[in-house]
């Protein structure tokens, strides 16, 4: 058994079963890596793939077992390989990072830029996608870190930070009766046609809840998952938006007008995770510190060294988390 092996069936299995595309991502030839896997179903005994004709069609119940451990040592791998550099040089690495649109456009740009400062020497990459893609990547140890508010607490094997709470706006175009409303209230919105966030990005559950606690039926005739997108809809007189109130820039936006809705909708919580057993380098706790300044380098070992969810938990009581 080699441990390329295991990165083929592992990269097959994350290329839809596409062994042309695996094989392009590896810089490698088709059938190298189709040799490769029959050598270990060899060895093993076992299928891991079931076949039709020359394309595969599955995963196997055993392969399905033999993938997810395949994953464990090639993270363990990667690890080692962290410990190494980081001995060899503290500086310098990569950092790679999974987050939705409104945390890519509006709060991690001063973050990377003061990080960059201090890391010149770390390469950085940024994914983004759907909270629940961008927890499934962390989950895979496909990324280092994921920053998302929803769908992270599905996955056990991840540990996860809060780094601030935060709230709503209503936005609407100069000039909207809105605008003059002292204090809007829920059934303000409500008979309004809205725009706002698919279901499952940026907060969008508390949004829901709020609705349904009152009783009512909000209109929504547009979602996005792009709060520019949301902007140039309410521009379009589509509807009101609701968005993350950090999303207002006033500058940009001045064409709008943002009203508070922070007394209408619970508040939200980013979080910032990664998968149990990771390596954290010199300059990924500095990366969290300066993206979350209360996880300072000792909160987050001691989080790391919890046995459980329980005591991660418990750790975060005292924290003052930031708001937004």
């Amino acid at each position: 058994m080699k441990l390329q092996q295991l990165r083929y069936i592992w990269e097959i299995a994350h290329h839809d079963l596409n062994v042309s595309a695996t094989a392009q991502s590896l810089y490698t030839s088709q059938p190298g890596i189709s040799k490769q896997v029959r050598l270990l179903e060899d060895e093993l005994g076992v299928e891991i793939f079931s076949r039709s004709g020359k394309h595969l069609s599955s995963i196997t119940p055993a392969g399905e077992t033999i993938i997810e451990m395949a994953g464990a040592v090639l993270r363990q791998v990667n690890s080692i390989k962290r410990v190494a550099e980081e001995y060899d040089n503290e500086d310098k690495g990569s950092l790679t990072i999974a987050t939705t649109h409104t945390q890519a456009r509006y709060v991690l740009p001063e973050v990377i830029t003061s990080f960059r400062a201090a890391y010149p020497d770390v390469s950085l990459h940024m994914n983004q996608g759907t909270p629940l893609q961008i927890a499934e990547l962390a989950s895979n140890g496909e990324v280092d870190f994921a920053i998302a508010t929803e769908a992270m607490e599905h996955f056990g094997d991840l540990i996860t930070m809060p780094c601030y709470s935060w709230n709503r706006s209503v936005i609407v175009p100069k000039g909207h009766p809105l605008e003059y409303v002292k204090q809007i209230t829920l059934a303000d919105v409500a008979a309004e046609s809205l725009v706002t966030y698919v279901f499952g990005f940026t907060g969008r559950s508390r949004l829901d809840d709020a609705f349904v606690s009152a009783g009512l039926a909000p209109n929504i005739v547009f979602t996005a998952t792009d709060t520019d997108v949301i902007k140039t809809y309410v521009r379009l007189g589509l509807g009101i938006g609701i968005i993350a109130s950090m999303a207002y820039d006033p500058l940009s936006d001045e064409d709008l007008v943002a009203i508070d809705a922070s007394h209408l909708f619970e508040s939200s919580v980013t979080h910032i995770c990664c998968r149990k057993g990771t390596f954290l380098r010199k300059f990924m706790f500095e990366f969290i510190e300066v993206f979350a300044p209360h996880l300072s380098g000792d909160i987050v070992r001691r989080v790391f060294a919890a046995s459980n969810r329980s005591q991660r938990e418990s750790l975060f009581e005292d924290l003052a988390i930031p708001v937004r």
